[in-house]
């Protein structure tokens, strides 16, 4: 139980950390002094999806749910229901093609380079 129950907080860790870099910007917005954690949060994004490294709490995770599966805990909803969103290769049976991991980080560069520039003209932040 307790294994999963690592896994799962794993999970939710990592979720969050995906939020951040997708959304961090409007806090950044509210909350000036974040913008260098995020900006590192978000090169850090990025550089996993375009580079192709492994996540440390993907690692840690799966450690935990290997441990879990070991000691005969089954799945868990946030495996079965919150998992897919951070991980593509779920929703690919075949597998998630390389290219597509190129497009996220692309995205996700994109999508906080336009927020950005939103938050600094309207709020002459430089």
């Amino acid at each position: 139980m307790i294994y999963r129950l690592l896994a799962d907080a794993t999970a939710l860790l990592h979720i969050s950390f995906v939020l951040f870099v997708l959304f961090g910007s409007a806090l950044v917005a509210r909350f000036p002094s974040l913008l260098w954690l995020h900006l590192a949060a978000v090169a850090w994004g990025v550089a996993i999806e375009l580079i192709g490294w492994r996540c440390p709490l993907t690692l840690v995770e799966n450690h935990f749910r290997q441990l879990a599966l070991q000691a005969g805990q089954g799945w868990s909803w946030i495996d079965l229901n919150l998992l897919p969103l951070i991980y593509p290769d779920l929703w690919f049976p075949g597998g998630f093609p390389s290219w597509g991991y190129w497009g996220i980080g692309i995205a996700v560069g994109l999508i906080n380079l336009l927020a950005y520039r939103r938050i600094f003209l309207q709020q002459h932040f430089l």
